[in-house]
């Protein structure tokens, strides 16, 4: 199936998205190990007797491995190539995988869930810089949108598996098969989608753009010439024109230095789009929203009810960006999400803010509940019809590609510390007040919307060549 844009392109659709949802399979794992948390914190938490403070690490702990892995992909990847790193990724999966399931207290399961954090790192950097590098231009922002796909359909699956597995054993804490707790059996679930990953990724050809840097253009011919279905010698050419291969292989944290403060203004760009991506609070709710509604007042298997239809409605709303992405543009795709997102925040703020208090926790009332509920909801509509994809798929192609996969990395591994800090601190400004931590998601909201406006360009339709 070919398709012919206004600029003559020619390309497969069919066989480009192949090749994209085979990368974005690493973003199916990085949901699904994100999330998976989510049910098992309260039960594991009394397992292991853990305070506030460690269960907070505990939980963001994979983030810290995350950041690992981001920082340390792109460089590998730039050296041994895209798919060396998708393989190690899904290894890493299955491993943390079975040893955080199998966990005897909380410092294996801190370790198994670092490991786990490298391979979400990883696939966080990968996934987009190789469907951005194998994606025709005018589909590019649909198939990038691919990877936020992956991502919160991970998140709905794994946040399923909780709810199905808990319910089956009678709760998180029970026991479910051959003696081991169900939020153990909810982690392990994870090593067959990774060997999923692991298989499928030997199945698709190298990025283009890195074959030509290490000086392999009949191959990179061959693999383009399966994407699109004229132009190529074209393509190969301009890739050529943007990458040396003598110098890409000395390329490093140099490549990214620049007058303002250190770095390229594009790279403070991509960083500062990844933190508040993080800093609106968006993985609250997915780490912490069953803990949170049982907080408030709602049963164990109401609060996994919640949760599973929030994860639901990231995927629809996710679907929405993907069909109006390469029309619209990434910018007003954000601005949007930055306006409704600090508006939904708000209304949470102002909600948990007005709670009557009780022995020290906010309880909703029936009106205040359904308030609170079409709040979250619309920030995980905002949030996934905006800043969830769009952000991946910028970063995939706002940078050149000399700098891509370093500065990619860079911004990924930015992105991870911003998640860590916003769940390690969570918990210790729910204590204070959900309205505090709230009314400040409110504020980064905000933030993001004069950022956006002010910083980001439209990338829309432009070849990966043409980004300096």
């Amino acid at each position: 199936m070919a398709e012919t844009t206004g600029t003559q392109e020619q390309y497969n659709t069919v066989r480009a998205i192949h090749l994209a949802a085979v990368a974005a399979l690493g973003g199916f794992l990085f949901g699904y190990d994100t999330a998976v948390i989510n049910g098992a914190v309260v039960a594991l938490r009394a397992d292991f007797a853990m305070s506030a403070g460690v269960t907070g690490f505990v939980v963001a702990s994979a983030l810290l491995g995350a950041a690992l892995g981001a920082w340390g992909a792109g460089r590998v990847a730039d050296r041994y190539g895209r798919i060396r790193v998708m393989f190690g990724a899904a290894v890493l999966f299955i491993s943390s995988a079975i040893g955080s399931g199998l966990a005897m207290g909380p410092v294996d399961l801190t370790i198994w869930r670092v490991i786990g954090g490298v391979a979400v790192g990883a696939a966080s950097v990968i996934a987009p810089a190789y469907i951005a590098e194998i994606s025709p231009a005018p589909i590019r922002g649909r198939l990038g949108s691919l990877q936020q796909l992956a991502i919160v359909t991970g998140i709905f699956i794994a946040l399923l598996v909780d709810a199905l597995l808990a319910n089956l054993a009678g709760g998180a804490a029970e026991d479910l098969a051959f003696g081991l707790e169900a939020w153990r059996w909810m982690f392990m679930a994870e090593a067959l989608p990774g060997l999923v990953y692991l298989v499928m990724c030997l199945t698709i050809p190298e990025s283009p753009r890195y074959l030509v840097a290490q000086g392999e253009p009949k191959e990179a011919r061959r693999v383009l010439a399966g994407v699109l279905t004229a132009g190529v010698d074209d393509r190969i050419t301009e890739i050529q024109r943007t990458v040396r291969a003598e110098d890409r292989r000395k390329a490093g944290f140099a490549d990214l230095r620049g007058h303002v403060l250190g770095l390229k203004p594009i790279v403070w760009v991509g960083i500062l789009l990844s933190v508040f991506q993080q800093a609106v609070g968006i993985n609250v709710i997915f780490y912490y929203s069953t803990a949170l509604w049982q907080q408030v007042g709602f049963s164990e298997s109401d609060a996994l009810t919640i949760t599973v239809i929030t994860s639901v409605t990231n995927i629809v709303v996710t679907l929405v960006a993907i069909a109006t992405i390469d029309k619209v543009g990434r910018r007003i795709l954000l601005l949007v999400g930055s306006a409704g997102m600090a508006l939904s925040l708000g209304t949470l703020a102002w909600t948990f803010g007005t709670a009557p208090v009780v022995d020290g926790e906010p309880v909703l009332g029936d009106a205040a509940g359904i308030v609170a509920l079409v709040a979250a909801n619309l920030f995980v509509v905002f949030f996934g019809a905006s800043w969830g994809p769009v952000v991946w798929v910028l970063l995939g192609e706002m940078f050149n590609n000399r700098i891509r996969a370093g500065a990619l990395g860079l911004a990924a591994s930015a992105q991870w510390i911003s998640n860590f800090v916003i769940s390690q601190t969570f918990p210790v400004l729910a204590a204070i007040g959900l309205s505090l931590a709230y009314g400040l998601y409110t504020a980064f909201a905000v933030l993001s919307f004069l950022f956006v406006a002010k910083f980001v360009r439209e990338t829309k339709g432009r070849q990966l060549e043409d980004m300096e």
